[in-house]
């Protein structure tokens, strides 16, 4: 995907543009289109946008289908293959596709259209049409499509209605050897239903039999004797249908040159109509092309937000006139401005109508734009080296010819030296001779624009009471971000505001001027809670935690030899083993007597001692594999 046309958001258009056309080449165009370098050329696809749309409107849309796969059966046929009746049904509706616009087109010449001329180029090819529709219906070969057709499938009929009259009427008189009391067909063959112990009384071939062997589905002789006669009758059939598809297939191979230019044709006009569409789906309008680097917008829009919510762009530039650099607060609409512009400009170029009430547009060599935060986290790039890095290839590929936006000019680093780097990018931009559109919150950006010849400033305006933008681009004024309006409309302290403005501004006595006299109330706390500290561990609870699995301890006031098989808990309480008991004892009443690494190995297995052997042993099991309805308990 073109990065332009994804930043510029064309990629959208073109999603919208190509629902919009039903044939495949179309969607492929539209797919590949790229700005049109040839001013001659763009007159002639803006026009025919036009004429589209004219003729959208006044005459409703155009009779095209999809066409898939027929330029494939066209090849089929010419290579001397033989369609099927399907495929020769689409061939078909290509050509009342074909017919019926020719009508639509004719009637378009009643409102002076040139476009409504490419009629003339249409060849309806009614002959094929109508053998087609005659001989064809439903994907199949019609009865009367020729006499002999008729006659096949009508002694056929005739023939079948005979067996089955034979099979019945044996079956009538033979009911006592019969299972049912209706014939069947298998295996292609009518048969009648014999029990099994009648089978040598009904002369006939088995030809099948039941699930259960006890009935047996005989074709009487009476019968078989049409049999032959019928499959004879078919094959004759088989074949005049096969002569039938291959003539009709050889009258399309022979009218295959026409056919398939009345096919690029239709595609053609199918891409000519989708822009039209596309025209009427935005309310566009047919803008004035110029060479002579001049972009004038009359209620300009942004081709993807809804009109009745989008307030309308005043946008000029050129004669004289070759940078804007446009200022106001954050959200008031800075960088929608400048994609509506560059989008605008890019669709005029592609041949399309624009979102405007009125449009002077000149042609452009090259887009080149830098939008958003441009993070680039596969390549490790800040938002500053991502967005200097975009900046120095745009400078690369600049020239006379070139439209350029750029967004936040110089953000994303230190103020001062993004300061100092945005007025370098912008006098690069002024050398090289382009139109150029920028955007910044850096007041030494605006004194420079004011400064510079050629260059002008920009506001978005913004309504300091309810704090809303108003999308609306002043040029010739510079705008101001409101961030103190904005603060002390949300309530932040005069004070505050005060020492926000000195050191933005320095200390001034228009401080009061700025915020007035009012009383500062300061910022109002509000409860918050409060955190809970984890509690120090008591000196008890540390010599608790000193006892170990494994110990000897001596419990008090007993004096009785245990061995600690659980640590203390948060309460200073451990398990100790006495000898055949288990007992739980605050660790005051113990007292250690061998410490464990003094009994045992390293990693010595206190299970043995703490564990009874059948806990043991299926611990061992349990270790191997899932043992059902079994648990280790623990005493």
């Amino acid at each position: 995907m073109n990065h332009t046309e994804t930043i510029l958001e064309f990629d959208k258009i073109k999603q919208l543009w190509e629902s919009l056309a039903l044939t495949k080449w179309a969607k492929q165009e539209i797919a590949d289109v790229q700005p049109c370098m040839n001013e001659a050329r763009l007159q002639a696809m803006l026009k025919d946008t036009a004429e589209a749309k004219a003729m959208l409107e006044k005459c409703g849309n155009p009779p095209l289908s999809a066409m898939e796969g027929i330029l494939e059966l066209i090849a089929t046929a010419q290579k001397g293959g033989c369609l099927s009746g399907a495929e020769l049904e689409q061939i078909k509706m290509t050509l009342v596709s074909v017919r019926r616009m020719k009508d639509y087109l004719e009637r378009g010449k009643a409102y002076q259209l040139s476009l409504a001329y490419y009629e003339e180029n249409l060849n309806s090819l009614e002959e094929l049409e109508q053998e087609i529709s005659m001989q064809i219906r439903n994907g199949n070969v019609e009865d009367y499509a020729t006499p002999l057709l008729r006659d096949l499938r009508s002694a056929i009929v005739r023939t079948e209605d005979k067996m089955r009259e034979k099979a019945d009427a044996l079956i009538r008189s033979s009911k006592e050897c019969m299972s049912d009391s209706f014939s069947t067909i298998r295996n292609g063959h009518i048969c009648i239903p014999v029990k099994k112990e009648y089978k040598f009384r009904i002369s006939g071939t088995v030809m099948d039999k039941s699930s259960t062997g006890n009935t047996l589905f005989i074709e009487p002789v009476a019968v078989a004797k049409y049999y032959e006669e019928l499959q004879g009758l078919r094959l004759d059939e088989e074949n005049e249908v096969h002569r039938i598809l291959y003539t009709l297939s050889a009258m399309t191979a022979d009218a295959a040159a026409v056919l398939t230019e009345d096919i690029r044709l239709l595609e053609k006009l199918d891409y000519v109509f989708s822009k039209g569409k596309l025209s009427l789906e935005y309310d566009g309008t047919a803008p004035r092309i110029n060479t002579e680097r001049r972009i004038r917008f009359e209620n300009g829009r942004h081709p993807l937000m809804e009109k009745s919510t989008c307030v309308p762009l005043q946008f000029q530039i050129g004669d004289g006139i070759n940078g804007i650099v446009i200022t106001g607060p954050n959200t008031g609409g800075k960088t929608v401005a400048i994609k509506t512009v560059a989008l605008n400009c890019y669709m005029a170029q592609c041949g399309l109508h624009v979102a405007a009430q009125e449009a002077d547009i000149c042609m452009n060599s090259n887009f080149l734009c830098d939008i958003g935060d441009g993070q680039n986290l596969s390549e490790n790039l800040s938002t500053f080296s991502a967005h200097i890095t975009n900046v120095l290839d745009i400078l690369r590929k600049i020239n006379c010819d070139s439209l350029v936006i750029m967004d936040e000019l110089g953000s994303g680093t230190d103020p001062a030296e993004g300061m100092g780097i945005a007025i370098a990018i912008l006098e690069e931009l002024s050398k090289s001779g382009a139109l150029y559109l920028v955007t910044t919150h850096y007041p030494e950006v605006k004194q420079y624009a004011q400064k510079k010849e050629n260059v002008v400033n920009a506001r978005m305006t913004f309504d300091r009471e309810s704090l809303k933008p108003l999308y609306q681009l002043v040029i010739g004024e510079a705008g101001e971000s409101c961030a103190f309006h904005i603060a002390k409309r949300l309530g932040m302290p005069i004070s505050m505001l005060k020492t926000a403005a000195e050191a933005a501004y320095g200390k001034s006595s228009g401080l009061e001027q700025l915020f007035g006299h009012e009383p500062d109330e300061g910022l109002q706390k509000e409860h918050a809670p409060r955190i809970q500290k984890k509690r120090a561990i008591h000196a008890n609870q540390n010599r608790a935690r000193q006892f170990q699995r494994g110990d000897s301890v001596m419990v008090y006031p007993g004096k009785k030899i245990g061995i600690v098989c659980e640590t203390a808990n948060d309460k200073g309480v451990l398990r100790v083993q006495l000898p055949n008991k288990k007992i739980w004892i605050n660790h005051k009443r113990i007292k250690l007597h061998v410490a464990a690494q003094e009994l045992y190995p390293e990693d010595y297995d206190f299970s043995i001692i703490f564990d009874t052997a059948e806990n043991r042993k299926l611990r061992h099991q349990m270790e191997k594999r899932h043992v059902e309805g079994e648990e280790i308990v623990t005493m």
